[in-house]
């Protein structure tokens, strides 16, 4: 029942997991300079222009005005096994029951920083906060309930650091949001795909009509939200630096068009018209014209969504043990609690899908077009990294990982197929020329393989229907990172 309008993040619940190195669907890919360490240390080194995302107190540190850009490219495999499902009347779906999803995306980024005088210094940014894509097989067991996925959201960011002291600096960022994205799946209307020819037998006629095998919600759309972070950046010790970084909440309120296509015509609907021969109010008329099943081949219906991305709190450290030596941490607590269900609700003077959606034997709750129950938990996750000067002009590095998965085992889903992550990353940065230098990164991502019992619920968190979905997976990603930096 999902069709959300501008579900530009209804995106939480549309993920694809084996996306990058993130937690829940949100990305770290704006710096491969930090990516070498798994990002481990990120914020708290003094390393190029990405610090205007990474930690704005930071750029009072750089030395002389620089910009750094660079690409991410994201390669996931979502693989599944194992499917099983029912449609709402109990009826067994018929389909693939094991394929893979598969993922190629690139990620941009770019910043610019630079100082006003001794105590002041500013920078400016684009990059992707949140993200995510998968597409099911059309004919996979689940498409009750997953099909197609996706979503980015594309960030501008200024930012200001003000020098406290000689070691300490405080800073400031602010930054606009736009997310877009697209959330689609087949519509199971209490099993007429799965009777099939044997709905005759009711009717007393051939009536079956197949375009209910081809029912499909979409939503599509976008919005803008407006959020900040703050940063502190000290330098206790002369070979320790630290960092605490902040990212506010999104707060998004998602306006757009909820679509569906091929839905039936029930005898209720039609009583007294001369086009249609209706055998019982609650059963689909039939079609004069055709002598089929009836079915309306689009409706759509204004609706919206309120959704709110999570808070990030990074506390991070850097220690220089030699010349030649250093290493990283990071701890980040991310506020995922925040992220309790999907509501998709009526914003139409003239409804039409929601007249049916927010019945009591559906969704329960007057204008709802879809309801899914999340009851996501805040998470912790840690980075350690090392770094070695091998020579003047080359520094190597690598990392470890740890996310926390936000979702319940109850809560997992088609859409959300996700565990606890654990990622392998290395680096190196060569300094070209005085002014030119170059990151690369590479990362790989563990998970353990996962099982998914996935029911529909009203908006009262009341299990309806007997549609189920059952099904193990198995994800895995790479990423391969290269950045550029140019100092003045």
């Amino acid at each position: 029942m999902l069709k959300l309008s501008s579900v530009a993040v209804a995106i939480v619940c549309l993920l694809h997991t084996g996306l990058a190195h993130a937690e829940g669907y949100k990305l770290y890919e704006q710096s491969v300079s930090s990516m070498g360490n798994a990002y481990a240390g990120r914020g708290a080194q003094i390393t190029d222009a990405s610090l205007v995302y990474s930690n704005p107190a930071a750029l009072s540190q750089l030395t002389t005005a620089q910009w750094s850009g660079g690409l991410n490219v994201i390669d996931a495999d979502t693989r599944y096994s194992d499917v099983a499902a029912t449609s709402a009347n109990g009826a067994p779906v018929v389909g693939r029951n094991n394929g893979k999803n598969s993922l190629l995306e690139v990620i941009p980024f770019a910043f610019y920083a630079d100082s006003l005088n001794d105590k002041v210094s500013y920078g400016v940014g684009f990059y992707v906060p949140f993200g995510l894509s998968s597409d099911y097989d059309n004919d996979w067991s689940g498409r009750y309930f997953a099909d197609e996925t996706t979503i980015q959201v594309l960030a501008l960011q200024g930012s200001v650091a003000y020098q406290l002291a000689p070691n300490w600096s405080i800073g400031l960022g602010l930054n606009l949001n736009r997310a877009e994205g697209k959330l689609s799946k087949y519509k199971d209307h209490n099993g007429l795909c799965e009777t099939g020819s044997k709905i005759n037998a009711i009717y007393q006629s051939d009536v079956y009509n197949a375009t209910y095998c081809d029912s499909h919600y979409e939503v599509s759309g976008d919005d803008l939200a407006a959020g900040y972070s703050v940063g502190l950046h000290g330098t206790p010790l002369n070979n320790l630096k630290v960092a605490l970084v902040y990212h506010s909440e999104l707060k998004f309120n998602l306006q757009g068009n909820s679509d569906i296509t091929n839905t039936p015509i029930t005898g209720a609907n039609v009583a007294g018209s001369a086009n249609f021969i209706v055998v019982a109010p609650q059963l689909p008329a039939i079609d004069k014209s055709t002598g089929k099943l009836a079915a309306q081949p689009m409706l759509t219906e204004a609706s919206q969504l309120a959704l709110t991305t999570p808070a990030n709190l990074m506390l991070s450290v850097d220690h220089q043990l030699n010349p030649d030596w250093s290493w990283q941490a990071s701890i980040n607590w991310t506020g995922w609690s925040t992220f309790k269900h999907i509501e998709i609700i009526s914003d139409d003077a003239k409804p039409s899908i929601s007249l049916s959606t927010s019945l009591a034997q559906n969704l329960a709750k007057p204008g709802y077009i879809g309801y899914i129950p999340e009851y996501w938990h805040d998470t912790w996750s840690a980075a350690l990294g090392l770094t070695w000067q091998n020579r003047p002009d080359l520094q190597l590095k690598t990392g470890f990982a740890y996310d926390e998965n936000p979702i319940a085992r109850s809560h997992k889903t088609a859409r959300v197929p996700t565990a606890d992550r654990l990622w392998w990353t290395m680096g190196a940065n060569w300094t070209l020329n005085p002014h030119w230098t170059v990151d690369v990164a590479y990362g790989y991502m563990w998970m353990n393989a996962l099982s998914i019992n996935e029911f529909e619920y009203n908006a009262n968190d009341q299990r309806i229907y007997r549609s189920n979905l059952t099904a193990t997976f198995k994800n895995h990603a790479q990423v391969l990172g290269m950045q550029l930096n140019y100092r003045y």
